[in-house]
């Protein structure tokens, strides 16, 4: 529950201090990437555990427009992928969690998503890195998008 709380601070610009993060992680935090349709977007960290110290990005996440019934396709750094990851999804405000999709361990490329399997016409996704509850204060990365079906309206949250 605090790993969330802060997770969603760090989301929408709160105050926070990362600290104690192992130092097994490379020079420059991961991208992920986002495909829907014929579009692919790069997908910066907001918060990212690098060098044996946490990372807070300020970053505007990706708003990506899909079709109604799209596959959304999430592809993570190999690491990111060995440590283990979720998909939350949250609200057009980015504050209220609506789900949690678990993905398998070792995976790089999730396809599990449909445009249409979340209720909302936009909503974010956010790519929650697994945490190690001695590093970073339980934190770990995060990379949220956006996602506008027709009929819906999705600014990014302020930062």
């Amino acid at each position: 529950m605090r790993a969330r709380a802060l997770l969603l601070a760090t989301l929408t610009g709160g105050a926070v201090v990362l600290t104690g993060c192992g130092d097994d992680t490379p020079d420059t935090a991961p991208t992920a990437r986002v495909q829907a349709g014929n579009q692919t977007v790069e997908v910066q960290p907001t918060q990212y555990c690098l060098g044996g110290e946490g990372q807070r990005y300020q970053v505007t996440p990706p708003i990506v427009e899909v079709e109604a019934d799209s596959t959304i396709t999430l592809r993570v750094d190999p690491a990111v992928a060995e440590r283990g990851w979720s998909v939350q999804v949250f609200d057009d405000q980015l504050e209220e969690t609506i789900g949690t999709v678990d993905v398998e361990a070792d995976t790089t490329t999730f396809t599990g998503i449909n445009s249409s399997d979340v209720v909302p016409a936009a909503f974010y996704l956010v790519l929650v890195e697994d945490s190690v509850d001695d590093q970073c204060d339980g934190l770990s990365g995060a990379w949220p998008i956006g996602f506008v079906r027709a009929g819906g309206d999705l600014t990014a949250p302020a930062g």
